[in-house]
C-alpha cells in the first residue's frame, strides 16, 4: 500500500491547539461575519485523545447560498476545494433529508500541514453533530479511550490488509454508535454548544 493511503494514529500532540488557533483565526481573517461559527473539530480537538494527525475545522455558514464569498476566502489562503465530496456519512436509519448532511469541503495546499476544513450550514443535523461528537468525548474519558483504541486497531488492520478505504468504511458507523449516546446525554444535560472556537 502506497504511504498515502496509509492512516497513521498518532499520541495526542500538546501543539494541536495552537495549530488550530493560528488556522482558526486565520480563516476567521478571511471570512469574517460570513462564517457563523469556526470550531476545531474532531480527535485532535479532544484532550490526551490519540488521532490522525489532522487538524480538522468546521466553518459553519448561515447557508450554502451565496457562497462564493466563503470559497473565496479560504481560498485566498490557499485551501483547495475538493468538489466531490458534497455530503457527509448518511447514518442507516436516518430519518432527517439527505440535505442535513450537505457540506463543502477543502483541504491544505501542498507544503502546509494537514488541514481539512468542513463547511456546513448552521443548525443542519451534520453541523450539530460535529461539535456535540467533540464535546460527548471531551466529557468522556471511558468512551474516547475506547474509541481511540478502535481506531487504532482498525488502522493496524487498514494498513497491513491493503484494504483501501477499511479504515474510512467502519470508521463511520463507530462514530454513529457513539453518536447514540452522545444524543442520550445532550438531552439528558441539555447540551448547546459553546461560543465559536475562533
Amino acid at each position: 500500500m502506497s504511504d498515502d493511503r496509509l492512516v497513521h494514529i498518532v499520541d495526542y500532540q500538546d501543539d494541536w491547539p495552537r495549530e488550530f488557533a493560528e488556522i482558526g483565526g486565520a480563516v476567521r481573517g478571511a471570512l469574517g461575519d460570513h462564517a457563523v461559527r469556526i470550531d476545531h473539530i474532531g480527535s485532535t480537538a479532544v484532550p490526551d485523545l490519540a488521532a490522525k494527525d489532522i487538524i480538522d475545522v468546521q466553518v459553519t455558514v448561515a447557508s450554502f447560498e451565496g457562497f462564493s464569498p466563503i470559497a473565496a476566502g479560504l481560498e485566498s489562503l490557499g485551501y483547495v476545494r475538493r468538489t466531490e465530496v458534497r455530503h457527509d456519512h448518511l447514518p442507516p436509519g436516518a430519518t432527517h433529508s439527505a440535505s442535513e448532511y450537505e457540506k463543502r469541503y477543502f483541504r491544505e495546499p501542498e507544503g502546509v500541514r494537514r488541514t481539512h476544513i468542513h463547511v456546513r450550514a448552521d443548525a443542519r443535523v451534520n453541523q450539530r453533530y460535529a461539535i456535540l461528537f467533540r464535546d460527548y468525548l471531551r466529557e468522556h474519558r471511558a468512551a474516547a479511550l475506547a474509541y481511540e483504541e478502535t481506531k487504532r486497531f482498525m488502522a493496524r488492520w487498514h494498513n497491513e490488509q491493503d484494504k483501501g478505504a477499511l479504515f474510512y468504511e467502519i470508521k463511520a458507523p463507530v462514530a454513529d454508535i457513539v453518536t447514540s449516546a452522545a444524543e442520550e446525554w445532550a438531552a439528558r444535560v441539555d447540551w448547546r454548544p459553546g461560543d465559536s472556537d475562533a
